[in-house]
C-alpha cells in the first residue's frame, strides 16, 4: 500500500478562513492512531487562531509500521508531509531529514520543557524535534497492602525485593495463593530494553552506549543489576515474567495479584478504571534506585513532533509545532486524554492534578529519566536494541551474565558503527 493510500484512508481537513486577509497556508501532519483525535483538536484550535489549515493523517495502528512510510516520503524529498509524529527512538533514524528548530521555536518556549525530554530531541547540536508529551517508566504499588504491613514505598531495588517477598508470603499464608511480589516485563522485545536499562542505569552501570558512542554495558554494576533481576524470577516474580509485555504484566496487577508493578503512566488510568480489582488502592512513585546516590532512571519514552526538511511551509509548520507542543494543547491533552505534560509548570496545574494526581509527587521520575542510545546509533538502533534485549533475556533464563555482557559488548561495537 502506498503512502497516499494510507493517508487517504484516514485524514481530516481542518479548513479555516484566513485571518485578516492574509494568504492562508495548508500543512499536513501524520499522527499516531491513539493520538489522532487530539491531533485533530489541535489542528482545529490552531486553525482558528491562525487562519491556516491542517490536514491530519492517521498513522498505522502499529506505530513501527510508519517507519517505511516516512522513509519513503523523506527519501523522495516529498513536500506532501510537513510535520511528523515520532517515537523518541526514531529520532536518530530521521535526524538528517528534519529541520533544526532552534531558531523556529523561541528559546523561552524550549525552556518550558523538562530538560531530559528536550535534550533527547537535540542531536548533533541541532534541535530536530519538540516533545508533545512525556512518558517514563514508573512503579505502581498496592497502597492498601503497604499500609496493612506498616511499610513505606521502597527507595531501592533491594528494599522493594525484600518488601515484595514479605508481603507476598504473608498474603499467600492468609489465603491469596496467586499473590506475587513484583510484576514487570522480561519478554524478549523492546520493553525488556526499557526495563533492563532502568535497572542498569539506576545501579550506576550506564545506558548501553553513551552519547559519544562508547559501549559501556560490560561493567560490574550492570552485571550486578541483571543478576538481581534474574534472582527475582520464580521468587517474587512469576516464571511467566519471561514472556510478559506491558499488557500481560498489567493484567496480573489489576487482577489484584501483585504488590508492585513496573509500567508506563497510562496504567494510572487503567488500574483505577472499571474492571480493575485494585481501583482506589494504587500508589505510584519513581522507580527505585540500585544504589544510594544514583538516579531513579525510568526509561524515557515520549513522543515528538518534527518538521520535514522538504516542507514547502516551514514557518506555518513551525507555528503548528509550537501550538501542539505548547502549554494550552498539553493541558488539553492531559485533561482530556490523561497524557503527561513535558512542560514543567503544568505539574502544578490544579485541573491537571485533579485528573492525574500522581504527577505532583513524581516530577523527579520525569527529570531523572534514562535514555536509550537511539540518538547515537541512528538507523542501527533496532539492531542494537535487539542485541541488548535478546542478550539480557538469555541471562535471565540461565545464561552466564559476565560472559554474556562481554560478548554483547563485542557485537555492539560492530553494530553501532553501521548507522
Amino acid at each position: 500500500m502506498s503512502w497516499k493510500t494510507l493517508a487517504l484512508c484516514a485524514s481530516v481537513l481542518v479548513p479555516m478562513a484566513a485571518a485578516g486577509g492574509a494568504k492562508a497556508e495548508t500543512i499536513t501532519m501524520f499522527c499516531g492512531a491513539t493520538d489522532y483525535d487530539l491531533c485533530v483538536k489541535a489542528a482545529k484550535n490552531w486553525g482558528e487562531k491562525t487562519g491556516n489549515t491542517a490536514n491530519i493523517n492517521k498513522m498505522p495502528a502499529q506505530l513501527d509500521d510508519a517507519i517505511p512510510l516516512f522513509q519513503q516520503l523523506l527519501a523522495a524529498k516529498s513536500t506532501d508531509v510537513d510535520v511528523l509524529f515520532l517515537d523518541v527512538i526514531w529520532l536518530g533514524i530521521f535526524k538528517n531529514n528534519l529541520l533544526d528548530l532552534s531558531t523556529l521555536v523561541p528559546k523561552e518556549e524550549q525552556d518550558q520543557h523538562i530538560k531530559a525530554t528536550l535534550d533527547a530531541g537535540l542531536l548533533d547540536g541541532k534541535l530536530i524535534s519538540m516533545p508533545m508529551y512525556m512518558d517514563v517508566g514508573l512503579m505502581y504499588y498496592r497502597k492498601d497492602l503497604l499500609d496493612k504491613y506498616g511499610m513505606q514505598p521502597p527507595k531501592t531495588w533491594d528494599e522493594l525485593a525484600s518488601d515484595a517477598k514479605t508481603i507476598q508470603d504473608k498474603e499467600r499464608a492468609a489465603g491469596s495463593a496467586d499473590m506475587w511480589g513484583y510484576t514487570w516485563q522480561a519478554k524478549s522485545y523492546e520493553g525488556l530494553t526499557c526495563d533492563a536499562i532502568e535497572l542498569v542505569a539506576s545501579n550506576g552501570g550506564g545506558t548501553i552506549i553513551d552519547p559519544d558512542g562508547k559501549v559501556t554495558i560490560d561493567n560490574p554494576a550492570a552485571a550486578e543489576a541483571i543478576g538481581k533481576a534474574k534472582d527475582w524470577i520464580g521468587s517474587i516474580s512469576p516464571e511467566g515474567t519471561l514472556n510478559y509485555d506491558e499488557e500481560a504484566s498489567r493484567a496480573v496487577f489489576e487482577a489484584g495479584n501483585s504488590v508492585f508493578h513496573r509500567n508506563w503512566p497510562y496504567v494510572w488510568g487503567t488500574s483505577n478504571g472499571d474492571g480493575s480489582k485494585v481501583a482506589g488502592k494504587v500508589g505510584v512513585m519513581p522507580l527505585p534506585v540500585g544504589k544510594e546516590g544514583q538516579k531513579s532512571s525510568g526509561c524515557l519514552g515520549p513522543m515528538y513532533v518534527a518538521i520535514s526538511k522538504y516542507s514547502a511551509h516551514p514557518d506555518a509548520a513551525a507555528s503548528f509545532v509550537r501550538y501542539i507542543t505548547g502549554p494550552e494543547m498539553q493541558k488539553i491533552r492531559a485533561v482530556d486524554g490523561a497524557y503527561n505534560p513535558s512542560i514543567t509548570r503544568l505539574y502544578q496545574d490544579p485541573d491537571i492534578l485533579k485528573k492525574l494526581p500522581f504527577l505532583k509527587d513524581n516530577t523527579v521520575a520525569f527529570q531523572d529519566a534514562a535514555t536509550r542510545p537511539s540518538g547515537y546509533t541512528g538507523s542501527s538502533y533496532n539492531r542494537v536494541s535487539q542485541t541488548f534485549y535478546r542478550g539480557v533475556h538469555d541471562m535471565l533464563t540461565g545464561g552466564d551474565i559476565p560472559g554474556g555482557l562481554k560478548s554483547m559488548a563485542a557485537r555492539l561495537e560492530k553494530q553501532k558503527e553501521s548507522r
